[in-house]
Formats: structure tokens, sequence, C-alpha cells
């Protein structure tokens, strides 16, 4: 019996050991489970933090790269400026002499100041025989409405690529491709667009795309023109544009400081100064040095007026009038005298939704390419000869 009791015992004694085993095994299992779910829990914060982080540096690195480009652009423009003050230089040393320090005749200051005036009033030598002007519009095709309610879409205006350009804002740095017009019209938004990152920003949709390259405004402390490879994806040359004190060519699109426009003659911008504030100007710009070959002063005011484009050497500049959605071209402008507002016939532009943001027009198809609160709108004109008024 005693021998029964003291087995009992021992097995109680190996039971009550066995249990406090569990226990303690159990107490350490727990320990390490936390001590896993901390390190789990840094471990997370700290691989966020090293995401924050890594966003961060891109986003520093990627504004460097802009500011970056951004001098080196004004860099090239102050060189480029730089340039053509030294050929101007040489060339007045060419034609004038040294000058003996003598009192200058005021009737010589006249003659010099008119002999300015005169080389400006010159006659513009055209690159082209074309002598068409609109005489009324045949047709307006809505094709879709993709992007915002300002921007400019356009064509290559000298090539028959048939690409299509989306511009889309007035303040953005992104050219939206598309292989032709048939894709742009069937794409769900910008789907099957190529992007095309420029190396700046423009300013408003005063654009035009030519020989593959895209020509565009970019105002920082000056009002330039960029001209952008899009092949190479580069930059082939920037020029300040050389006037000073700008306003906005159009009274109804403020955004848009300065408009480019493409027609069978070449390149032209189409600008207002407070020099003579109240009305528009033009000048003739060449597209492969950017420089400036001739300016006018025109008598299309800036009032109510919406845009214009150049066909043929002739300024047309379209107003909004006081029927919602009716624009008209309402003023005109010809570099050589052949067409005046009395003798231009009144063009009248369909009924739409609200104010033209940007119009372009394509010499090749002899189409006008407007944008409209978001819509994106073909013009087809018909045409007649200057001399047939």
């Amino acid at each position: 019996m005693r021998g029964l009791v003291v087995l009992v015992t021992l097995a109680c004694f190996a039971t009550a050991q066995h249990q406090t085993l569990i226990d303690y095994l159990e107490r350490r299992l727990l320990a390490i489970e936390d001590r896993i779910s901390l390190w789990h829990e840094q471990t997370a914060r700290y691989a966020s933090e090293l995401r924050e982080l890594k966003q961060q540096m891109l986003s520093q690195l990627e504004n460097l790269d802009k500011e970056k480009e951004t001098l080196r652009m004004n860099l090239d423009g102050v060189g480029t400026r730089v340039d053509r003050v030294e050929r101007e230089l040489d060339y007045l040393e060419t034609q004038n002499g040294a000058q003996p320090c003598v009192d200058v005749d005021d009737k010589l200051i006249e003659q010099q100041v008119t002999l300015v005036k005169e080389k400006q009033k010159a006659k513009y030598s055209k690159l082209s025989d074309c002598s068409d002007m609109i005489s009324s519009i045949k047709a307006m095709k809505i094709l879709k409405r993709v992007g915002g309610p300002k921007g400019m879409w356009t064509k290559d205006t000298s090539s028959g690529s048939g690409k299509v350009y989306i511009f889309n804002g007035t303040d953005e740095d992104t050219i939206h491709e598309f292989a032709s017009v048939q894709d742009f019209s069937r794409s769900l938004g910008m789907s099957l667009s190529k992007n095309l990152k420029l190396p700046s920003a423009w300013r408003g949709t005063g654009h035009v795309v030519l020989n593959n390259h895209a020509y565009y405004i970019n105002q920082a402390e000056e009002i330039m023109v960029v001209k952008y490879d899009m092949k190479n994806s580069s930059v082939t040359d920037s020029a300040v544009f050389p006037v000073q004190d700008h306003v906005p060519p159009y009274g109804l699109t403020p955004e848009t400081v300065m408009d480019l426009a493409v027609d069978e003659e070449g390149l032209w911008v189409i600008y207002a100064s407070r020099q003579n504030e109240r009305y528009i100007s033009l000048a003739k710009m060449d597209g492969n040095s950017l420089d400036n070959e001739q300016m006018w002063d025109t008598n299309c005011p800036r009032e109510n007026a919406e845009g214009a484009f150049v066909i043929c050497g002739t300024l047309y500049v379209v107003y909004n009038t006081k029927q919602p959605g009716r624009s008209r071209v309402q003023c005109v402008f010809d570099v050589n005298d052949m067409v005046t507002n009395e003798e231009a016939p009144l063009v009248y532009f369909p009924k739409r939704y609200g104010t033209h943001s940007s119009i372009k027009y394509n010499p090749q198809e002899q189409l006008l390419y407007a944008w409209d609160d978001g819509y994106q709108i073909l013009y087809k004109l018909i045409m007649k000869k200057k001399l047939e008024i």
C-alpha cells in the first residue's frame, strides 16, 4: 500500500513538472510571436518610409531635370540673341564707316528715321504663287470631344504623314500624337496616342506643327518661340520674339499670349503689344532660323476677337457675334494689299457650342482645325481667287 502511494506521488510530481514546462514553452512562443509581429510592423514602416523617400528623390530629380533644361534653353536663347546682335553690328559696321565727331544736322536725323520707316513698309516678297482667299465655309464636322475646354489640334501642315497632334490645355508639356484622323476618332480618350514630352511647358494655344517640328510658345521671363524636333526628341532652336510689352492678341482668349500660323508662304506670328494695344499685329518668321523677316501693324481690333489664321498672306480675324455659338470673320489684312475689309466677303461660322480657343489652317487640305469647348471641329472651305473680288 505504501508503494502505491509513492508511485501516485511520483506521477503527480512528473505531471506538475510537465505542465510547468508546457506553460514555460507557451510563454516563450508568445514572446517570440510578439517580437516577430513587432519586427513585421517596423519593417513595413521602414519600407513605407523608404518608398516615400524614393518618390521625393525622383520628384526632386525630375524638377532638377526640368530646371536644367529650362536653364539650357535660356542660355541657348541668350547665345542666339548675342550672335544676332553681333551679326547686326558687323553689318552696320560694314555699311557705315566711322563718323567724325561733328554736330549732326536735324534734317539728316529726319532722313534716317524716314529710311527706317520705309524699310518697315517695304513690299512683301511672296514665296509662292498662291492667290486664294476664303469665299465661304462649306461644311462643319465635329469629330469628337476630348480633353479640356481649351486646347489645339492639328496635322503636320507640310507633310502627307496624316498624323494628328493634340495640345490639350494651355500650360502643359505633353503632346498626344495619333497615327491618323481615324485613330483619333475611334480612340477612347487618348488611349491610342503616343505621348511626346516637351522639355518645357507651352503657353496658350498658339502652336503649329511643320516639317515634323513642333513650334510652340514658351513664357518664362520673356516670350519665346521654341522649335522642337519630334523625331529626335530635341530642341532645334529657340528665339525670343523681339517685341516688348506683349499683350494677348485676342480679347476673348487671354491665355494665348502669341499665336503661330502656317499657310502656303510658311510661318507667321500673330501678336499684339502695348505700343499698338487696340489692334492685332502680324509678322513673317523664317521657319528654319526663327528670324523675323517682316512685321505689320493691322487695323484689326483685339476686342471681341477669339482667334485668327493666315491663308496666302492674308490674315483673317474671327470675332464672336452677339448670338451664342456664332462667329464670323470680321476683319482681314493682306500683306500685299490685294484684299481689303470692304472687298472681302463676310464669312460666318456654323453655330457651335461656345468660343474657339484655337483655329489652325492646313494649306495641304484647305481645312480649318478648330477647338471649341473641348470639341475638335473641322471646317471645309470654299476658296476663290483674290483677283475675282
